[in-house]
Order: C-alpha cells, then sequence, then structure tokens
C-alpha cells in the first residue's frame, strides 16, 4: 500500500484521515480528520460527520484506540476500506466545482499534466462545506511549474492575489514568532496562495514518487538558535519542509509548521530557532516541534536586510 503526503483514507470504522507522512514503518502516519457523527455539520454519502481539530483527534483516539497513538496516529494497513488519491478524485470534483476547473484549465493549458495534479483536505472525501478553501496539490517539479504559471494569471487577472484581510485572517490563525510586516515580507513572494471567483486556495507541494526516501531518525539534543546560508531548498515547500545548510555543526532544517515553508531561497542567510536532533548524518534543526511552533521561527536575513 503505497501512501503519500495529502492522500487521505477512510477505516473500518468509518474514520477518515489524512496521510501526515512518506514512510509508515509502524502503521499508516497520519492524522485523524473526520468521524461519522448524527449530529456533524457535514455530509457525504448519506452520512454525517464531524470535523476532528488537532487536540479533539487525539483524545478520541486515546479513547477509542489508544494503541493508534503516537507523535502522530499510526493506523494498521489492514484497517484501511478505503484510500482518497488527490490526483485520481480531481477530474471529479473539477467536473463539479467551476473553481476547481478554472485552476485545472490555466495549469494544464500552459503543460502541467492532469496527473501532476491533484485536490487534498475536504474537497478529496467530498465534505466540503459552503466557506471551505480550495487545497490544490502539484506533484513533484510540477508544482515548481504550476507556481510560475499561476503568479502569470495573476499578472493578467485570471485568479487574484490575497487582499489584506485575508492575509490577516492568515496571520491571526498561524499566530507567527514575527510581526505582521515581517510576516508579509516573506509570504508575498512564496507564490503559493491565490483567489478563485472569491475563494482561497493553496498551492500544497508533493513529492513524486522517486523522490520519497526514508529519512534518518533523529535524538533530540537541546534547543538552538543558528545563523546559516541555505545551500539547497528543493524541499522547502514539502512536509516538512527541508533547507540544507552551509553551517559549522547543523547540516539542515527540518521544519513542521506550514508558516516557515518556503521561508527562505538558496544563497540566503538565515536565522532560525527550533530543537536539535542527533542524526547518522550530522545536527538537524527542528523547527515546529509542537503545533504552533511557539518559540521556534525561520526568517531571511538576507531578505529583511534588503527592506530595510
Amino acid at each position: 500500500m503505497r501512501l503519500r503526503i495529502r492522500d487521505f483514507f477512510q477505516t473500518r470504522q468509518g474514520w477518515i484521515f489524512a496521510v501526515s507522512d512518506y514512510s509508515h514503518p509502524k502503521g499508516i502516519r497520519s492524522l485523524l480528520r473526520y468521524v461519522p457523527d448524527p449530529e456533524g455539520e457535514r455530509e457525504a454519502g448519506g452520512r454525517r460527520y464531524k470535523k476532528m481539530d488537532f487536540d479533539d483527534a487525539y483524545r478520541f483516539l486515546r479513547s477509542e484506540h489508544p494503541d493508534w497513538v503516537a507523535d502522530l496516529h499510526q493506523v494498521p494497513p489492514e484497517e484501511v476500506e478505503r484510500i482518497f488519491s488527490p490526483s485520481q478524485t480531481l477530474v471529479t470534483v473539477a467536473q463539479a466545482d467551476p473553481r476547481v476547473k478554472k485552476i485545472v484549465d490555466i495549469l494544464a493549458g500552459r503543460g502541467v499534466p492532469m496527473e501532476q495534479m491533484g485536490i487534498t483536505g475536504s474537497m478529496l472525501v467530498g465534505l466540503q462545506g459552503p466557506s471551505s478553501d480550495i487545497d490544490f496539490v502539484a506533484y513533484g517539479s510540477s508544482w515548481w511549474q504550476a507556481r510560475e504559471i499561476l503568479a502569470g494569471a495573476k499578472s493578467r487577472g485570471e485568479i487574484d492575489d490575497l487582499d489584506e484581510e485575508t492575509w490577516k485572517k492568515i496571520y491571526l490563525k498561524r499566530k507567527p514568532e514575527t510581526s505582521f510586516e515581517e510576516f508579509m515580507l516573506h509570504e508575498t513572494r512564496k507564490g503559493n496562495r491565490g483567489m478563485v471567483q472569491g475563494t482561497y486556495f493553496d498551492l500544497l507541494f508533493t513529492r513524486d514518487w522517486d523522490q520519497i526516501h526514508p529519512q534518518p531518525p533523529g535524538r533530540p539534543a537541546g534547543a538552538a538558535r543558528i545563523e546559516a546560508r541555505v545551500t539547497n531548498a528543493d524541499f522547502s515547500f514539502d512536509s516538512p519542509a527541508i533547507y540544507r545548510l552551509n553551517h559549522p555543526e547543523v547540516k539542515e532544517i527540518f521544519c513542521y509548521s506550514h508558516t516557515y515553508a518556503g521561508q527562505a531561497l538558496p544563497g540566503e542567510s538565515i536565522e532560525a530557532k527550533g530543537v536539535l536532533e542527533e542524526t547518522e548524518n550530522g545536527l538537524r534543526l527542528v523547527v515546529g516541534t509542537t503545533r504552533e511552533a511557539r518559540g521556534e521561527w525561520i526568517r531571511s536575513l538576507t531578505l529583511m536586510e534588503s527592506q530595510y
């Protein structure tokens, strides 16, 4: 059973999980997102569901299936009843939703193959509501191509950039360890968000199958703040976002906070604060060790110095 981030699956109990890792040595590493509930606010296939936030999901599984709870949720493959594939579901969703179709038409019209695109989140499992965002996926190198195409589409007025009100909502939701001005300075150059017919969308990165390799485990080695130069950011929009570094001791950053994905470019100097891990390849700095990444960050010193 091959699964990667942005895929979803449903268990025999009807519970719906989002796949949260590329490697699954002790069960499918995932997060519980929806459970059947007669009072639930979402509906699909004649069944009502409740959407689970992060804390609710852990409480629920600790009560119902504590053996599935680790740092993430780890579900035995034999418990899986159905897999939801972003790429295989996209055509159906685009046929039913003109907003998704518009994104598909823009990207496909400029050369992104259909099989390199997908839809995830609530739309993937048919549980979207009227206010649901669009979580659009592009795979591997096609993600970078898609980002450039969407930048051109914004400049032609085919889709819109975010307005300040939407940016402020994102800032308040993310609660980063930076000012709004610094947040905007980093975010506006990333190009991974937009608006289509008044609906917010994310362009989410997922690795191609041939880019997936096991990462060595790490052992915590204490908090640290470092300054370093980024040498490679090919997976800076992945989850975790990965930055290779030129630094006397720390070889790379793994960032589990979406806020600091795509935060720095190759060649830029950065400041980062997180928790060190010892691995077989040397020291790694982990940013986003808690859900809200309190006291942890990545900032591009090069970008900030260019503005002030």
